[in-house]
C-alpha cells in the first residue's frame, strides 16, 4: 500500500472584486451587516431579472488568458438546480456546457522543479450565502444564515486530475492565489472566503487508472488542503486494506480530529438539471473586446521570474522568493530605480528585512517601510 499513488483534482473558487454583485446591482463588500446587501434579483423573487455584471465579466476573462486557456466567445448562462439553505432561490446561474475558458495551464514549482497543472475549465457563477454553524458542520444543532454574499461574482477553476502529491496541491493554491492577487482580480484573502477549495481525491488502481475518488469541500487555508490531503489518502487506504471499496462521496474535513467524514453522497450532473438560463442571452466576446481584455494583463508571477532571472541574473529561489509576494516584488523594482545592485538588494530584502519583519510579528505590507 505505500507504494500506492495518488491523483488529486482541485476546483478553486475565486469571487471576483468587482463593487457590485455577478446579476445585480447590490455592493459586493465583505465584512458589512448581515443580510443589508440584498435585492430581489440575488434574492430570488419573482419578477426579478438578472443583469451581467460586465467588470467582473472582465476580469474573468483577464485570469482566463493569464491561465493560457482558450477563450470561448460564445457562452450560454445556465441554471443549476439545488435547493440548500444559503441558496435562495433554488439555483445558481453558472455557465455550464461552454465554459469561458478550457484547456489551459498554470506552471508550479515543487521542490525547485517547475510542474504544469492542468487546468480543465474556468467559468464564470455566481455566490451563494454564508453559514454559521454553532461548532463545527457535522455537530452543530443550529445555523445563522447571512445572504449578502448571495449573487457574489465567483470564478471556478477546474484542474484535470493531474497532481499527484499534497505538496504538488499546496504548490498550484499557492500559486493560483499569487496569480490572482498580481492580476488585481481578487484579493484572495482565504479567511473572508475569497479563495476556497473543494479536492477530489483518489487512490489510483493497481494498473495505474484512476481509482473511485471522493470530494472534500469548502476548504479555506494551505494549511487545511494538504492536512486533508493527507488524511483522506489514509481513510481511503485502510478502505482498501480491509477489502472494501471506495464510495463516491462528498465529505467533511474536521479540522479538531484530523479526520475526513461523510456528509451526502456526491451528487451527479443530472442531480443539477442543468438548463439553459432563460433570462440571459450568451455572453458574447468579440475579438475586439477579446484584444482589448488582454493588453490591460499586468506582468504574471511566472512571467516576472524568468525576468528577474534573464534580466537580473538571480537564482530561480532568489526570483521565486521576491514573485511570491506582489508587494515585496513592487518595493524590490522601486529599490532598484536607487541602486544598480539588484542581488544585494535581494539579500537585504529576504534576509535581513524579512527576518526582521518576522521577529516583530509583521510584514512589508503592514510596515511603514519605503
Amino acid at each position: 500500500m505505500d507504494k500506492t499513488g495518488i491523483t488529486i483534482g482541485i476546483e478553486v473558487h475565486i469571487q471576483l472584486q468587482s463593487r457590485t454583485k455577478m446579476f445585480c446591482r447590490c455592493p459586493n463588500n465583505y465584512g458589512d451587516e448581515p443580510n443589508t446587501n440584498t435585492c430581489p434579483t440575488c434574492m430570488g423573487l419573482p419578477g426579478a431579472l438578472p443583469t451581467v455584471n460586465e467588470n467582473a465579466t472582465r476580469m474573468g476573462i483577464m485570469l482566463a488568458s493569464a491561465l493560457s486557456c482558450k477563450i470561448n466567445q460564445n457562452v450560454p448562462y445556465h441554471r443549476k438546480n439545488y435547493f440548500y439553505p444559503d441558496l435562495t432561490k433554488g439555483y445558481q446561474i453558472t455557465q455550464f456546457y461552454t465554459p469561458l475558458g478550457e484547456d489551459g495551464s498554470l506552471q508550479i514549482f515543487v521542490n525547485k522543479k517547475p510542474k504544469e497543472i492542468q487546468i480543465e475549465r474556468i467559468h464564470l457563477e455566481e455566490d451563494s450565502g454564508k453559514m454559521f454553524h454553532d461548532g463545527d458542520i457535522t455537530t452543530s444543532t443550529s445555523s445563522l444564515v447571512d445572504y449578502n454574499r448571495c449573487g457574489a461574482p465567483l470564478a471556478e477553476i477546474v484542474t484535470k486530475p493531474c497532481m499527484k502529491s499534497a505538496e504538488e496541491a499546496w504548490g498550484y493554491l499557492v500559486s493560483l492565489r499569487n496569480l490572482v492577487r498580481f492580476l488585481g482580480v481578487s484579493n484572495g484573502n482565504m479567511d473572508e472566503g475569497a479563495f476556497r477549495c473543494d479536492l477530489n481525491i483518489s487512490i489510483d488502481n493497481p494498473d495505474g487508472t484512476l481509482g473511485t475518488k471522493t470530494e472534500i469541500k469548502n476548504l479555506n487555508s494551505f494549511r487545511l488542503a494538504r492536512r486533508a490531503i493527507e488524511a483522506e489518502v489514509e481513510r481511503q487506504k485502510k478502505i482498501i486494506a480491509d477489502g472494501k471499496k471506495i464510495t463516491t462521496v462528498t465529505l467533511h474535513f474536521n479540522e479538531s480530529t484530523g479526520e475526513t467524514t461523510p456528509m451526502r453522497s456526491k451528487e451527479e450532473l443530472n442531480d443539477y438539471r442543468y438548463f439553459p438560463e432563460p433570462d440571459l442571452p450568451p455572453l458574447i466576446i468579440t475579438d475586439n473586446e477579446l484584444n482589448d481584455i488582454k493588453k490591460t494583463i499586468p506582468e504574471t508571477p511566472n512571467s516576472m521570474l524568468d525576468r528577474y532571472m534573464n534580466e537580473f541574473k538571480l537564482s530561480q529561489y532568489d526570483a521565486l522568493v521576491l514573485t511570491a509576494d506582489k508587494g515585496v516584488a513592487k518595493f524590490f523594482e522601486d529599490t532598484l530605480k536607487f541602486s544598480e545592485h539588484p542581488k544585494k538588494i535581494c539579500n537585504w530584502l529576504t534576509v535581513e528585512i524579512a527576518g526582521r519583519f518576522t521577529k516583530a510579528g509583521t510584514t512589508l505590507a503592514e510596515s511603514k517601510l519605503t
